[in-house]
């Protein structure tokens, strides 16, 4: 039973790149993105302050983001830059970027969710 992989062969050495597949690989990325943000932009923080259940949390959360559209954008293009920025040396920045944005994450939420 000889079996020919030459073309298997030739597909993983030389691989082809379209541009079209990387965009829509990105657009994908950040509907996830987007939708995880809009999950649990507040939420996390709700779920710490108040007694209340998760389903309530990510209902607020939703909300929040959908009437604060363009804060919520600007918001997460900001923590995206300062990962980026934490994770360039070898993810050590982390140590000092990621309690910033905690901090920064609740007064966003102080500020968008009346106590």
């Amino acid at each position: 039973m000889p079996t020919d992989y030459r073309h298997v062969w030739h597909r993983i050495e030389t691989p082809t790149w379209r541009p079209e597949i990387g965009i829509r690989k990105i657009g994908v990325g950040a509907l996830f993105a987007f939708a995880t943000l809009a999950l649990s932009v507040v939420a996390f923080p709700l779920l710490l302050d108040k007694p209340v259940t998760s389903i309530t949390a990510i209902a607020v959360s939703i909300r929040v983001f959908a009437a604060n559209f363009l804060v919520m954008v600007l918001w997460s293009l900001i923590v995206a830059l300062l990962l980026a920025a934490g994770g360039i040396v070898f993810l050590i920045g982390l140590a000092a970027i990621l309690p910033i944005v905690g901090h920064a994450t609740w007064h966003l939420y102080r500020k968008l969710v009346e106590p």
